[in-house]
Order: structure tokens, then C-alpha cells, then sequence
């Protein structure tokens, strides 16, 4: 279940045009609100996202841990072309040790779409540069598919 983040400053971040003025609960990806569940066991917690999240009702998830991969976990990659392609079986993620980790990332995206639509999810905010929730990735793709907006911290004000 999500929490609603809150302080001053409640509406920072979002107006009438913006995606993130959709109303419901937002889908973020936890590193960017400090949860250590990086690859490499770290966060990349996000004060512009925490100010432009405030006063809304947050889901997070990391797709990777969803899947049971575990933090730490060895670094992947997408090969082949993007999360888009992954899900149609045209391309894989591979781990930089070269384990094959495709069916974990559908499955971590599968999860996150399902959280999402359990918690009537119309907009997420995800990390750039994962090969799960980038712009280019497979739960990015997904949410997508699924009608959901999606965002990267690089798109906030």
C-alpha cells in the first residue's frame, strides 16, 4: 500500500499541464525516494522528485527486487534493442557477467503493472538509466502498454 507524502510546499513541482497534476497515486521507483535496492545496494534518492511527490498518495516499487533478484545483484544490460523489443521476445537483458535475466525483468515488470493497477496507478515516476524503468527499459515499457504515463526524474522542474 502507498503513503502519502507531505510538508510544505504541497503542489511543488506540478500544475494544471503537468503529467504529475493527474490526480491518484503515483507509481515511483523507491531508489529515487532512498531506498537502497540498487544494483549495487544504494539509492539515488531524489530531492526534486521527494518536492514534486508531496501531498500525493506514493507506490513504490523496484521491479528488480519484485522479481526476487535480490540488492546487491550483478549490473545488466539490454541487448539486442529495448524494453519494448525485450517484451516481444526480440531482445534480452543480460547481466554483465552474462547470465541471461530476460524472464526476471518481465517478471519484475509484470509485478509493477499489477501494483499499479491495483492501486488505480495513472502515472509513474521511474529512473533513468535502469534497465527496468529508464526510458528505454522493460517495467517503462510495460507501463506504458498499460496506459499509464511515464515519467523520469529528468522531466521535473
Amino acid at each position: 500500500m502507498g503513503h502519502r507524502a507531505t510538508g510544505p510546499g504541497a503542489a511543488a513541482g506540478r500544475d494544471a499541464g503537468s503529467p504529475l497534476a493527474v490526480p491518484g497515486p503515483v507509481l515511483v521507483s523507491a531508489c529515487l525516494l532512498g531506498a537502497r535496492c540498487r544494483w549495487d545496494g544504494g539509492d539515488r534518492r531524489d530531492e526534486r522528485a521527494l518536492a514534486a511527490l508531496r501531498g500525493r498518495e506514493v507506490i513504490p516499487i523496484c521491479p528488480e527486487e519484485a522479481a526476487g533478484l535480490g540488492t546487491p545483484r550483478p549490473p545488466c544490460d539490454l541487448a539486442g534493442g529495448d524494453g519494448a523489443d525485450v517484451l516481444d521476445g526480440g531482445a534480452r537483458v543480460v547481466s554483465r557477467e552474462g547470465a541471461d535475466l530476460t524472464s526476471a525483468f518481465v517478471r519484475g515488470a509484470s509485478a509493477a503493472a499489477e501494483t499499479a493497477r491495483g492501486g488505480r496507478v495513472r502515472v509513474a515516476l521511474l529512473k533513468e538509466g535502469s534497465p527496468s524503468c529508464g526510458s528505454n527499459g522493460v517495467c517503462a515499457a510495460l507501463l506504458a502498454r498499460c496506459g499509464i504515463v511515464v515519467l523520469h526524474e529528468g522531466d521535473l522542474p
